[in-house]
C-alpha cells in the first residue's frame, strides 16, 4: 500500500510520522505542504484536515491526523515501535501524551519564535523556555535510566519525543547540557532509516523571498 504524507520540511510533527514510515520501510511518498504561504488554511486542505495541520496520512480509505493518532497506526499496521503489553502500550501512550502536552507544545513554539520569526527575545520566549527545559529535565532523567523511554527497545513514545530534538541551534540549547539525551539522539540516529528531517520532507530551504 502506498502512504502519502502531506508535511514540510521545518514540521518536527510531520516528521514523527515520516520517520516512523521510513524506520517501518513504508512505501511512501510526501506531498509537501506550503505551510509558510498559508496552504494549511485554504479550503481544498481543510477539506482534507477540518484542524488545518499537518501531519495528515492517507493510508487506503483512511484521513488519519494528528501524529499520535499517525504513530499508533502505523505501529499496529506493521508491527513495529509498538508496545510488547498492555500495561506497556499504556505507558507509550503517556509518554506520547507527555510529549504533545509538556515538551513539543513549549519547544516547538519557541522554535518556531526564534527560528521563523523576527520578534527577538521576550517574555514568551523565556516562559516557553523554562516549559521546554523542564520537560527536558524529566526526559533527561527519563533515558539516563534505559536505553529507550519504555524499556530496552525504541517504540512510538521515542519517535514522538525526538521529532523536534534534531534542531538543538535553531531551538536555541545544547545537548551539552543534557547528556542522556544527547546518548539517546545517538541510539535513535543508529537505527536503520534514521534521516534527519530537512532530508526525509520537501520544503528545505525556505524560499523566503516568497514566504508570507
Amino acid at each position: 500500500m502506498k502512504y502519502k504524507l502531506h508535511c514540510f520540511a521545518q514540521s518536527g510533527n510531520a516528521y514523527k510520522a515520516a520517520l516512523m514510515l521510513n524506520l517501518c520501510s513504508a512505501d511512501w511518498e510526501p506531498v509537501f505542504v506550503d505551510f509558510f504561504n498559508g496552504a494549511t488554511r485554504t479550503e481544498e486542505f481543510r477539506a482534507l484536515n477540518e484542524m488545518g495541520e499537518v501531519p495528515t496520512l492517507e493510508a487506503k480509505d483512511l484521513t488519519l491526523t494528528q501524529t499520535g493518532v499517525i504513530l499508533d497506526y502505523l505501529a499496529d499496521a506493521f508491527e513495529q515501535f509498538d508496545a510488547s503489553s498492555v500495561p506497556e502500550h499504556r505507558e507509550v501512550l503517556r509518554w506520547i501524551l507527555f510529549d504533545n502536552h509538556k515538551l513539543t507544545g513549549n519547544i516547538s513554539t519557541l522554535r518556531f519564535l526564534r527560528q521563523f520569526t523576527t520578534q527577538g527575545e521576550n517574555d514568551v520566549t523565556a516562559f516557553l523556555e523554562g516549559r521546554a527545559k523542564a520537560a527536558l529535565g524529566v526526559l533527561e532523567k527519563r533515558v539516563s535510566q534505559s536505553d529507550f523511554v519504555v524499556g530496552d527497545e525504541p517504540t512510538i513514545a521515542d519517535i514522538s519525543l525526538c521529532g523536534y530534538l534534531f534542531w538543538p541551534d535553531e531551538i536555541g540549547f545544547s545537548w551539552n547540557d543534557y547528556p542522556a539525551i544527547d546518548a539517546w539522539l545517538s541510539r535513535i540516529q543508529e537505527i536503520p532509516g534514521w534521516v534527519h528531517p530537512y532530508e526525509l520532507m520537501p520544503g528545505y530551504p525556505l524560499d523566503t523571498e516568497t514566504q508570507s
